[in-house]
């Protein structure tokens, strides 16, 4: 599964102004409204979320945080993606503040996948000339486009 098929123009929020970190993983989960069938539904994908943050920051350091959650109130696999405006606190491990925020929700029953996609959105991140590219850009399309570049010049099936 590709990372760019899991984001599309309603999940990727470029430029994106937030004052905390509650409100932009809200704005997040929030984003993934479409895709649930119902209102309760994205409340225990919100609460998920939140509870996992709760237990440790998912601000992995180098200005980007995966916040994460399973939770049976998905049956596949969700994404969004922020890219902010200006950086923000996350508590993140290395104490930088973050301006990539990749938010990955995925079914309680399918662990290796989720484990599998947060792996890839890893090593994605993990390169500082894609950081970079992602930075530099300014609308939806820009950061669709550069997912969908990297990963098939690192993940060609």
């Amino acid at each position: 599964m590709n990372l760019f098929s899991l984001l599309d123009k309603v999940t990727v929020l470029p430029n994106f102004v937030v004052g905390s970190k509650k409100e932009l993983i809200n704005a997040l989960v929030d984003s993934l409204e479409e895709k649930m069938e119902s209102a309760e539904q994205l409340e225990e994908v919100r609460k998920a979320v939140f509870e996992r943050e709760s237990i440790m920051s998912t601000g992995v350091g180098k200005g980007l945080a995966i916040p994460h959650a399973k939770t049976p109130a998905v049956n596949e696999n969700l994404a969004a993606f922020a890219l902010l405006k200006e950086p923000l606190n996350f508590d993140s491990i290395d104490k930088e503040p973050v301006r990539l925020v990749f938010l990955l929700v995925g079914p309680e029953t399918n662990n290796s996948q989720h484990i599998k996609l947060l792996s890839r959105i890893s090593r994605l991140m993990n390169s500082g000339s894609f950081r970079e590219k992602i930075l530099d850009c300014s609308s939806t399309e820009e950061i669709l486009t550069a997912f969908q570049d990297e990963e098939e010049k690192y993940f060609v099936s």
